[in-house]
């Protein structure tokens, strides 16, 4: 089996929305979670990111991008925290083997504490 479809069902499987882009800001990837949590706004896959936000956010997103540009050691950068959701949200770089910024993606974190039982198999 190639190893990207186990990438690619790790972020499948996340319970967090997971928007993958290039460096153009085309939206490349949407996982199940960030289809169901932006689907009011109809897909988006193929969009730019830069149409979901507003200007100081694009600003904001750029500047980030230019950072992880930068550097190698650049990778991952607080963008905000969500209090109605009671999560954290991040801009993490994405890099090809040589260590090239290919693309860019939004992490959720949630900080609420995990209700599921444990080893819950019912």
């Amino acid at each position: 089996m190639e190893l990207l479809q186990f990438f690619k069902s790790i972020i499948d499987g996340d319970k967090a929305p997971v928007v993958i882009c290039n460096l153009q800001h085309e939206i490349i990837y949407m996982n199940p979670a960030a289809k169901t949590q932006y689907a009011e706004r109809g897909e988006l896959v193929g969009k730019s990111l830069l149409n979901c936000h507003n200007e100081r956010s694009n600003e904001m997103i750029k500047k980030v991008v230019d950072w992880f540009k930068e550097s190698k050691e650049h990778n991952i950068i607080h963008t905000f925290y969500n209090k109605k959701q009671n999560k954290d949200v991040y801009m993490a770089a994405l890099r090809s083997e040589d260590g090239s910024l290919i693309g860019y993606y939004e992490k959720h974190e949630y900080r609420n504490a995990e209700t599921m039982r444990f080893y819950d198999f019912t």
